[in-house]
């Protein structure tokens, strides 16, 4: 019997390790979270319970296991496909997760994120789908898991999760697309760049959704969000960012322009190392 709280359902989707089955319990939390009241509702996850359901494919590697294959090929435009959908598979989860871990904020923050996890679910059906057109499906490729690990590592604090993971993991999603784009156009995937416009579309609004909660978290605590963002981007290592940005994506995002030089002076000591 499903339950009537809200976070259990979250949850369920979650942990729900079938792909068809977190893709219609996503579809279902995006066709009544509008009607929810998520205050007050629910139990905490114990703080060790950070973990997302998966099926047994992809094979998950280090990333620097991952083979290198040209996407002028067949298999490697696959390949290359096959990334962009496990990073949207795992976009889904953890949007779910930002919904189900923190609790006590308000119901927007919720129907934000189980809003965001139904578009991740979106984006990954459309690659899924493609992928099949091209004799491939998710799990022929091997992954890495690198997105989740900073779940993980953020779980302790929803400002701090929201500065890394939309701000940090899926804004590099920003600045990687165009240069994607231009390789499928090369090699005459119309389809397949129809699905990326749409993702790039989608992934700036998603990005915004964490500076806006960001922005209200450090406002919450009397911290300044520039100064704050740029202070976690050190002490937390995240990430640096792969030149050339999309500035113009990340402005439309929230990004300010302290924010986006301190960014690029990261992205110049990447490539210098």
């Amino acid at each position: 019997m499903q339950s009537d709280d809200p976070f259990d359902q979250v949850r369920a989707a979650l942990h729900a390790c079938d792909v068809d089955d977190k893709l219609a319990r996503v579809a279902a939390l995006a066709a009544e979270h509008s009607a929810w009241a998520w205050t007050g509702s629910g139990h905490p996850p114990a703080s060790d319970d950070v973990h997302a359901g998966r099926p047994d494919r992809p094979v998950l590697v280090p990333p620097s296991e991952l083979r290198s294959r040209s996407s002028a090929t067949p298999e490697g435009r696959a390949a290359l496909l096959h990334a962009i959908a496990h990073i949207e598979f795992n976009a889904i989860n953890l949007a779910l997760d930002a919904a189900w871990r923190f609790r006590g904020l308000p119901d927007a923050y919720y129907r934000d994120w189980t809003g965001v996890a139904a578009e991740e679910a979106l984006h990954f059906r459309l690659l899924r789908d493609h992928l099949r057109t091209l004799g491939y499906r998710y799990g022929d490729f091997p992954a890495h898991d690198g997105l989740w690990e900073m779940a993980i590592k953020t779980s302790y604090d929803p400002l701090v999760r929201m500065a890394l993971v939309p701000r940090v993991l899926e804004a590099r999603g920003l600045d990687a697309t165009p240069g994607i784009l231009r390789k499928l156009e090369a090699a005459g995937d119309r389809a397949a760049v129809g699905i990326l416009q749409v993702i790039l579309r989608d992934e700036v609004v998603h990005v915004a959704i964490g500076t806006r909660w960001f922005e209200h978290f450090c406002s919450q605590r009397g911290l300044m969000p520039e100064p704050t963002f740029c202070r976690l981007l050190t002490e937390m290592d995240a990430p640096r960012p792969v030149l050339p940005m999309n500035v113009g994506a990340r402005r439309e995002a929230g990004f300010a322009e302290a924010e986006l030089d301190a960014l690029e002076a990261l992205g110049r000591r990447r490539t210098r190392s």
